[in-house]
């Protein structure tokens, strides 16, 4: 893993370089695994997803696999038994919005909704190309995501949290203009100016 020019954020932690070479930005267009990457997301705000990363096994436990079916059936036992949790980010507002996004997830499948067709949608069925220079804590297209999740019924999906889960699901290229990953996999786009 040495040798490579990546984005500033992956370097000093070989966990986080595998997942920045391996995963983050890579289009996902796979129902279940989107939504667990915007739960993890939900977990990361005010923290480093660098916590999250090191915590994902235990998350992936925790939540039996983020089916879900099964996080929906959640109930105030299990609520109580993932706060005395120690592999996993013990913060009930976003333990308890979890178990409510996989209801509104639920729902979605029951009304015929791909979460994924949702996701890629709004964001015209292709990755955005970021310019590789500045990345932005939020953009419009992050905005307009957040509300239609939020009317969907999820929580913890705000601007910020939905543009990491964004580019971290390959819905925007925002690897730096000299990172490898940029162009290895050369995603077809529209640049964002």
């Amino acid at each position: 893993m040495t040798g490579k020019l990546r984005c500033r954020w992956a370097e000093g932690d070989t966990m986080m370089t595998a997942y920045h070479d391996t995963e983050w930005g890579i289009p996902i267009r796979d129902d279940r695994a989107l939504w667990e990457l915007l739960m993890l997301e939900g977990f990361q705000a005010g923290l480093s997803w660098r916590i999250v990363l090191h915590r994902r096994a235990g998350f992936w436990a925790a939540f039996e696999g983020f089916v879900p079916a099964r996080v929906a059936a959640f109930d105030a036992a299990k609520i109580e038994s993932l706060m005395a949790n120690p592999g996993i980010i013990r913060a009930r507002a976003k333990i308890v919005a979890t178990i409510g996004n996989a209801r509104a997830y639920m729902a979605m499948q029951a009304a015929g909704q791909s979460f994924a067709d949702f996701a890629w949608g709004m964001v015209g069925g292709q990755p955005i190309i970021g310019d590789g220079l500045h990345a932005p804590a939020s953009t419009p297209v992050s905005h307009a995501m957040s509300l239609a999740l939020k009317k969907l019924g999820f929580k913890f999906v705000g601007p910020v949290i939905v543009y990491a889960w964004m580019q971290a699901a390959g819905m925007v290229n925002d690897h730096a203009e000299s990172c490898f990953c940029r162009r290895k996999n050369p995603l077809c786009g529209r640049v964002v100016g």
